[in-house]
């Protein structure tokens, strides 16, 4: 079955720890059609992985989403990330610390702007965390595709010791909370 009913198509591109989580689950839901690892929001032009893990680059781990907004929304998309991490942390998520792990989202259009920080307030105001959420709301500006070993990593490494500690909770939550959503 095909998840594109009219051949609409967006991108969002976010950041929320490792990007093997996020491929993970963005790869079950319905109505999105390509999930691609990768490094956005730095200075260095076509990073590696061990350049991106130096904290030299500037670049965050991130997955570049593209979606059928016919079928799955914006806002849909964004709840799910916002369950899949944590958004409090500044530049860390669990025992995966620094600049390249930091929550990010980066937008592609003005209105994916207003979406995102419109559902940040939302999240707020719910008090749903102890702390308030730190993640960043900017403008795309280049998106550098991972090392091909990093494209669909969960899939192919399942009995991995990551896959099994980290993903595998993410993708389980994901498929409880919102088995609604999912392919």
């Amino acid at each position: 079955m095909s998840t594109q009913t009219n051949g609409r198509e967006e991108t969002i591109t976010l950041g929320g720890g490792c990007f093997w989580c996020l491929e993970a689950v963005y790869d079950e839901m319905r109505g999105v059609t390509d999930v691609v690892s990768g490094y956005s929001g730095g200075h260095v032009a076509n990073p590696t992985y061990r350049e991106v893990c130096g904290e030299t680059t500037g670049h965050a781990e991130v997955v570049q989403v593209k979606f059928n907004p016919d079928v799955i929304s914006l806002k849909e998309l964004l709840s799910v990330f916002f369950t899949i991490h944590d958004p409090t942390t500044l530049n860390r998520q669990g025992a995966d610390v620094g600049t390249q792990y930091r929550s990010v989202i980066f937008t592609h259009t003005e209105a994916q702007q207003e979406t995102a920080v419109s559902l940040i307030e939302e999240l707020n105001a719910a008090n749903i965390w102890d702390n308030p959420i730190v993640t960043e709301v900017v403008p795309f500006e280049k998106f550098y595709a991972a090392e091909a070993y990093h494209q669909n990593y969960y899939v192919n490494n399942p009995g991995q010791g990551y896959c099994r500690v980290v993903v595998a909770p993410k993708v389980a939550k994901f498929r409880q909370r919102f088995n609604h959503l999912q392919k």
